[in-house]
């Protein structure tokens, strides 16, 4: 066999998404794929990664249950980017699924880990903007399997053996993501059918657009000053439910028709489905919704490039259009 001269041999990746087969983790990937430099993908297997990242990417197959196989997915890595999701009805395996990657990126001397986090650790907000210093006091069952994947990682950092961050995101939106608030809503529009949401539709909000991570978390790797603490990072100010839709429906030329359902409606359809049952207990967050306060993450990297909403609800209606077209 002829051997592969050096300049041609492929270099082997330092850097791996965990779980990047998500919304947040394709906008990870397009970020480091547009650096030109070599990364990998850990998750359940070879497939699927290849399924949603180019070849070119290493994939590397791993058993969140075996922990040589978690050791072995992370063998000669420096740095990780953590954006595992699990059952919206099996949160307790955030905190495990944390620990056992921890305890293996340790015994492998991988150096960084950078968690992308959610809202749900503060639990209700006592503030109108919330930043890093809001207290995190959870009082749903998810915010505190949250919270406790969080303190995992803060500790992992103290015992000094791994540097670790933290990057909270809020609500997200953008083209073809499903698991949004506000997905439905782009689907509806582009089809003429009534839009499906969860009200109040009238309180601020925030959203972040998905392809707007990729480039913050790159530049977060970038800087070791980012680690040994948490970020947050806000959406491109606020809007509402029923804004979005507005804006949806009239690039699509349609008058808005949604229905809203209020928490009650989501106990009831809980009775038959297992995902509304599960979102009666996060329902605060379309009352009370959390709204960011992002400026120490600007102090550390710089001005944030942010899509405007009526940029990103053009973007998502498009997708959400030629979906349609495709079906």
């Amino acid at each position: 066999m002829t051997d592969v001269p050096a300049s041609q041999a492929a270099i082997p990746a330092r850097l791996a998404l965990v779980g990047g087969t998500g919304a947040i983790g394709a906008s990870v990937g397009a970020a480091l794929a547009a650096t030109g430099e070599p990364f990998a993908v850990i998750g359940r297997s070879a497939g699927a990664i290849h399924s949603h990242f180019p070849a070119s990417v290493e994939a590397r197959p791993w058993d969140p249950a075996d922990a040589a196989s978690m050791r072995a997915a992370m063998r000669g890595l420096d740095t990780l980017i953590y954006t595992v999701g699990v059952p919206y009805d099996a949160f307790h395996l955030h905190p495990e699924l944390m620990a056992r990657t921890l305890a293996a990126a340790e015994a492998e001397g991988v150096r960084r880990l950078l968690l992308i986090g959610t809202a749900y650790g503060f639990g209700r907000p006592k503030a109108a903007r919330v930043d890093e210093s809001h207290p995190r006091a959870p009082h749903t069952f998810k915010g505190r399997m949250r919270k406790d994947q969080e303190d995992l990682v803060l500790e992992a950092h103290a015992r000094g053996r791994i540097a670790t961050n933290i990057l909270r995101l809020p609500d997200f939106y953008g083209p073809g993501v499903e698991r949004s608030y506000l997905a439905d809503i782009f689907t509806a529009a582009a089809t003429g059918r009534r839009a499906k949401v969860i009200g109040p539709i009238d309180r601020p909000h925030e959203f972040v657009f998905v392809p707007d991570v990729g480039p913050v978390v790159l530049r977060l790797l970038q800087l070791d000053a980012a680690f040994g603490t948490t970020f947050n990072l806000a959406g491109a100010g606020t809007i509402t439910v029923r804004e979005v839709a507005e804006q949806a429906f009239a690039l699509a030329r349609r008058q808005p028709r949604l229905l809203v359902a209020n928490r009650l409606m989501l106990r009831l359809a809980g009775l038959f489905d297992p995902m509304m049952r599960e979102l009666v207990e996060m329902h605060y967050l379309m009352t009370d919704p959390v709204i960011f306060d992002d400026s120490a993450l600007a102090r550390l990297i710089g001005p944030i490039p942010k899509t405007p909403y009526a940029q990103g609800i053009a973007l998502s209606l498009d997708a959400a259009r030629k979906a349609a077209r495709d079906r």
